[in-house]
């Protein structure tokens, strides 16, 4: 029986463990090592480690964490989660089980790509999820908002801090734009293209620029997406977690869910999707789990 069965190996399953681990706490960290960014060529906004690559800074967490006897770390798919009374148990894609009296799910989001041709191809290097990770690179040039519905106005004017040269497309899918929100798009410099996208193009791996339907190109350094294309991991639905509107998990500020003794951390749990605040959330899943295992054992 492990205290605490992480799931996840980014930031904020490897700082959970990190933080755990100097609690003394007999820790296993479930990875199967293919992250969400793994096309990404850069990790931006980490202090001390700004630009790092994705894969150099998970090498420095697991050198941390294997300072410390009780963390145990497995290169293995959790493929399955279920409550036991009382704690955890989770089947490995190896056959195997573990149990534990807590677990924190650090699965992150699985992010569907649009499927327009270029879009999967410049995935990680022109095709974006976060521009608080990724705008810097394209400031002050032609950049893309892909989203329609409600949240589509907010999100390309979100751009603008960035470039003064922001497109909406809609790829021809309902936007709900009052002639307002047209002016006021309009008037911070964001253009509105309604028709459908037929390719994003460009050369030495970055877009150039984006064709429509109708046979009109526009340039273009960068597509950001907007955040509605993430879906969770199944085990956070199987084990009952509420969802938010927009698939992560509603938590507390000790990122606790509505299940007992199960807490949800990194980019699945918070709208901010940022790997340095991942990380601060894997270490307050940590702390919650500790302080509540504290309670416990000296009822």
């Amino acid at each position: 029986m492990y205290d605490v069965i992480i799931v996840g190996g980014g930031p904020a399953g490897l700082n959970a463990a990190l933080i755990l681990g100097r609690c003394r706490r007999k820790v296993l960290l479930c990875d199967l090592g293919k992250p969400r960014n793994a096309a990404t060529p850069l990790t931006w906004g980490v202090f001390t480690r700004d630009g790092t690559p994705p894969a150099e800074l998970r090498r420095h967490a697991h050198a941390d964490l294997d300072r410390y006897a009780t963390i145990e770390r497995r290169s293995v798919e959790v493929v399955g989660a279920r409550r036991l009374d009382p704690g955890f148990a989770v089947d490995l894609a190896d056959g195997g089980t573990a149990q534990a009296r807590r677990l924190i799910l650090a699965t992150g989001l699985h992010q569907d790509i649009p499927e327009i041709e270029g879009f999967a191809a410049f995935w990680g290097t022109g095709v974006h999820s976060c521009p608080y990770c990724d705008g810097y690179e394209a400031a002050d040039q032609p950049i893309v908002a892909y989203g329609h519905g409600q949240g589509a106005k907010g999100f390309a004017l979100e751009l603008s801090a960035w470039s003064r040269q922001v497109t909406l497309c809609t790829h021809g899918l309902p936007t709900e734009l009052s002639d307002t929100d047209r002016e006021r798009l309009a008037r911070n410099g964001v253009q509105v293209a309604e028709t459908p996208i037929r390719r994003l193009a460009g050369t030495d791996g970055m877009p150039t620029h984006l064709g429509f339907a109708d046979g009109t190109t526009i340039p273009c350094r960068a597509v950001f997406l907007m955040p509605e294309g993430c879906r969770p991991s199944d085990l956070i639905t199987s084990l009952g977690c509420e969802l938010g509107p927009t698939g992560t998990v509603p938590t507390g500020d000790y990122e606790n869910t509505n299940v007992p003794g199960l807490y949800v951390a990194g980019d699945a749990s918070r709208r901010v999707q940022f790997a340095v605040v991942a990380a601060a959330e894997g270490a307050m899943a940590a702390f919650a789990a500790n302080t509540d295992l504290l309670r416990e054992d000296t009822r």
